[in-house]
């Protein structure tokens, strides 16, 4: 079973997705409780572009439990796919519990706020990708207002007379 999982991530990684989706699915069938060739299956979904196919694998890879590396993975990508099917709640939820879970991953906050900014909560959305850039970024010229960008990110509508 492993080198058949490994030569379906090597054919995505090559390119290959339909290929790769393939494999996995038939996988998927064999060993229907296993909890990375789901979360595999899911993410070849995704590559193909049939994200609402991947959406029952990633909610029963997250269920049936994952190790942590690839639990962040599937967080990140059944919200990102609740995203983009519009399913804005429900990716709200999933990311808040990815965040609570993995509060140090700037990965899940950014794709937090995309669910933010669908959800009209742009004040939100704003305060925390500007929060991930100041922290992450090592460019020289934004670090320099680091302290502004900081105190200004939860102000952006306040006036000052």
């Amino acid at each position: 079973m492993r080198q058949e999982v490994d030569r379906a991530i090597e054919l995505r990684i090559e390119g290959k997705h339909k290929e790769s989706n393939e494999i996995l699915l038939t996988l998927v069938k064999v060993y229907p409780e296993d909890s990375f060739i789901n979360y595999q299956c899911a993410w070849s979904f995704d590559v193909l572009g049939e994200e609402s196919q991947a959406v029952p694998f990633y909610e029963k890879a997250i269920q049936l439990g994952l190790p942590e590396q690839e639990l962040e993975g599937a967080f990140i990508g059944l919200g990102s796919t609740y995203r983009t099917l519009g399913y804005y709640e429900k990716s709200k939820k999933i990311f808040l519990k990815a965040m609570e879970q993995f509060p140090d991953n700037r990965a899940i906050q950014v794709f937090y706020s995309m669910t933010l900014y669908n959800l009209k909560e742009h004040d939100g959305a704003m305060e925390l990708l500007l929060k991930c850039l100041t922290d992450t970024t090592v460019d020289q010229e934004i670090l320099s207002y680091k302290k502004a960008v900081g105190f200004y990110s939860d102000k952006l509508d306040h006036v000052w007379s």
